[in-house]
């Protein structure tokens, strides 16, 4: 009995404070704060008082968002997923016309756009031919040591056996030709990361150019060689030197 009356207590006791913190949440969420970003100012102009309303969004300046940088993400994000489609990108922006860097030699750029992406899928191939090859001489190899140490431990070769074509190879030129296949394969496994950055690196730096002016009327930079003219109390004297010409 006295257990369901401490039990009624506390179910009375939790359905207050639950009424209570739900009118509080009521109460404060009636009362909100104004919002300043969307009210009008309004300002007198001209001389017949007339009145034209102003607003925050009105007075702030247009926030600058740079071609290139944009282009370089894009370009990025497009290596990142399929080596070589960052530079399809590349050249997609040649079609388009973007950037001054393509100018003229539109053509020659889609050319050299175009080899980079078969370099990349070259090096691929090449590399992938190399670990093939590279695991199949390991496992060649690996298969001779494990028979020729069974058999030199006086153990049971039952599973193994001797590769006829490397009965040339001593013990020690078999442990080394495995050793080298296999950190070879290892090298391979290191180069494809290489070709995969090379090609985010490449797609990046090439979006970025084609939104950077480098026509003729930027400027001139001359380096041509002159003296110096250093008179002291004893004569003149003549002090070879470069003279640097800009030109904007």
């Amino acid at each position: 009995m006295q257990k369901t009356k401490l039990l009624i207590l506390v179910s009375l006791f939790t359905f207050l404070i639950v009424n209570l913190a739900s009118a509080q949440v009521k109460d404060t969420t009636v009362l909100k704060p104004a919002d300043t970003s969307k009210t009008k100012v309004v300002a007198p102009i001209g001389k017949g008082g007339a009145k034209q309303p102003v607003t925050r969004q009105d007075s702030m300046k247009a926030k600058y968002v740079n071609p290139g940088k944009v282009a370089g993400r894009k370009a990025v994000f497009r290596s990142m997923i399929i080596p070589g489609w960052g530079q399809v990108y590349n050249m997609q922006l040649l079609n388009d016309g973007y950037g001054t860097r393509a100018g003229k030699s539109q053509f020659w750029q889609k050319i050299y756009t175009g080899g980079k992406i078969a370099a990349i899928y070259g090096g691929i191939t090449v590399l992938t031919i190399s670990y093939i090859d590279s695991r199949k001489n390991y496992k060649i190899f690996l298969a001779e040591s494990q028979y020729r140490e069974a058999k030199n431990s006086g153990q049971s070769t039952e599973g193994l056996e001797a590769n006829p074509n490397l009965a040339r190879w001593s013990d020690s030129g078999v442990t080394t030709n495995k050793a080298n296949y296999k950190r070879n394969a290892q090298i391979v496994l290191f180069s494809y990361g290489l070709v995969y950055f090379a090609n985010i690196v490449d797609a990046y730096v090439a979006a970025r150019l084609h939104f950077f002016n480098i026509d003729d009327n930027l400027g001139t930079v001359k380096l041509m060689p002159s003296m110096i003219n250093t008179n002291s109390v004893y004569g003149f004297n003549a002090t070879p030197a470069l003279k640097l010409s800009l030109t904007f």
